[in-house]
């Protein structure tokens, strides 16, 4: 797994936490800190092990750090990690469960390697399932409502302009299941939130993730869309969510 983007606050949180020399397993009822030659591992609470190893891993996914055709051991990551081969391998197994990585027999797991094709692909799903609830909403939830939102549109500003593609694609996922559970249908909320979530992973021999600009840019369009909801501006509402699925393809 490659070195964390500099500018991530997880790792920078880390790095003043550990000495960069620091290598430690479990101890005491937990797993602390990871440090090596391949950089900060997150902090690891013994009490739900499998559950942390496998936010650890979606989020090495989204920020490249696990590559996709790379094959990767449980034994080799649970190392890395502080824990043993055992919450590695189930958490790996949920992750083939949704399509990330793929069981390589007697090796470990393989990243998926996945084109532009699929990623227009699932931009179209989800601008089917989102854009239509999005609008009956828009008609629906009362503007005070919509203003309890601004905090979580304001988070995905600040996360963008990290610079780091996981920590703003979590808040970018936050924001969204926000607005959707204002339809009352949790499986809706699940399965875009699954679909998000597929979108966000690197594609093979693209760039690890796209730039700050873009990134920013992405943000202003949740703080644009949910001024308009206050607003009650159904004609600029419908322009922006359709605008925001489209260029998230």
């Amino acid at each position: 797994m490659r070195e964390p983007d500099a500018g991530s606050a997880r790792a920078a949180e880390a790095r003043s936490a550990v000495r960069s020399d620091d290598v430690r397993g479990v101890r005491a009822g937990e797993a602390r800190p990871v440090v090596g030659a391949q950089g900060v591992r997150p902090v690891v609470q013994r009490a739900s092990v499998r559950g942390q190893i496998l936010d650890a891993l979606r989020t090495a996914l989204v920020a490249g750090e696990l590559a996709p055709g790379e094959v990767y051991s449980a034994p080799a990551l649970g190392e890395r990690f502080g824990v043993s081969a055992t919450p590695v391998r189930e958490a790996m197994q949920q992750l083939a469960l949704e399509g990330a990585v793929e069981v390589v027999p007697n090796r470990g797991f393989r990243v998926v390697e996945r084109g532009t094709r699929e990623l227009a692909e699932l931009a179209e799903i989800r601008g089917l399932i989102e854009v239509p609830v999005m609008l009956r909403l828009a008609r629906t939830v009362p503007a005070a409502r919509w203003a309890e939102l601004r905090p979580l549109a304001e988070a995905t500003v600040r996360a963008a302009s990290s610079g780091c593609r996981a920590t703003y694609a979590e808040s970018d996922r936050t924001f969204h299941r926000a607005v959707l559970s204002l339809a009352g249908n949790e499986q809706l909320v699940r399965i875009a939130d699954d679909l998000h979530r597929r979108a966000q992973w690197p594609l093979v021999g693209g760039p690890v993730s796209r730039g700050r600009a873009d990134l920013v840019a992405d943000a202003a369009e949740h703080t644009a869309l949910l001024e308009a909801l206050i607003a009650e501006d159904l004609t600029v509402v419908q322009a922006l969510v359709r605008e925001h699925f489209t260029g998230a393809s």
